[in-house]
């Protein structure tokens, strides 16, 4: 993508477009930086697994060599999953392991952090797709980061 991508705006009734559709990019399974844009508060309405419970919904941005990349993430706040919860927070720098944390989703938007990305396979229409959804963060402390590149 070319020129600033990330100052955003809404646009007025007649304002001028120029910027086509994006394809969509699915990236291959790794490891990769992310950035968290945004987080709405939501709800989960209960599963087989999981009863009901509040749930962050992140919206994660990877910036990789085949695009820019946006995966939204549900974070449930359940004490069955803390351990993700905990993750998560370790990944972006808000909790040492091992230590307490009351969660300050205020100071989430804007961190950085490492995760493992896969590929998940669905239909939809009949067709076969796919898309990214994130199988681990990574602790902060033990990443291997570059300098520059955090």
């Amino acid at each position: 993508m070319a020129g600033n991508t990330r100052l955003e705006r809404e646009l007025g009734w007649d304002d001028s477009i120029e910027k086509d559709s994006n394809e969509f990019i699915t990236l291959p399974e790794g490891d990769y930086d992310f950035t968290v844009e945004s987080f709405d508060r939501g709800r989960h309405n209960g599963s087989d697994k999981l009863p009901p419970c509040n749930k962050a919904i992140l919206k994660i941005r990877i910036d990789a060599p085949e695009g820019e990349v946006y995966i939204n993430h549900n974070l449930f706040l359940h004490s069955r999953v803390e351990g993700l919860l905990s993750a998560f927070f370790t990944s972006i720098g808000l909790k040492k392991k091992g230590e307490p944390l009351r969660m300050d989703w205020q100071a989430v938007p804007g961190c950085k952090g490492r995760l493992k990305l896969g590929i998940r396979h669905y239909q939809k229409d009949g067709e076969d797709r796919t898309i990214n959804e994130i199988k681990r963060f990574y602790a902060k402390e033990t990443s291997k980061y570059t300098a520059g590149r955090f």
